[in-house]
């Protein structure tokens, strides 16, 4: 019994038929995050199964894009923050 619960635990799983679409996506964010395709794998199967710490709240923004409006006020702050304030280098 102990022999067959070692051997599941380091059981490697094997992934046949991965459509393209989904290779080129799990290649594209390791390779964007730096991540080995293993760790790129294994966080998409945490999520795809509820699984991953904290729920992220995933969204694309759409529903606010396109929606700036000028706002002077905001420009004047931004500007202000962009000033070097020369007594602070000495």
């Amino acid at each position: 019994m102990q022999a067959a619960l070692a051997y599941n635990a380091c059981m490697q799983y094997t992934l046949r038929n991965i459509p393209k679409q989904i290779d080129a996506e799990v290649r594209r964010r390791a390779h964007e995050e730096c991540k080995s395709m293993n760790r790129a794998l294994l966080e998409a199967l945490a999520r795809g199964v509820g699984l991953q710490g904290e729920a992220q709240r995933q969204r694309d923004l759409g529903d606010i894009a396109g929606t700036w409006k000028k706002d002077p006020a905001f420009d004047q702050a931004i500007a202000e923050q962009d000033k070097v304030d020369e007594a602070l280098w000495k």
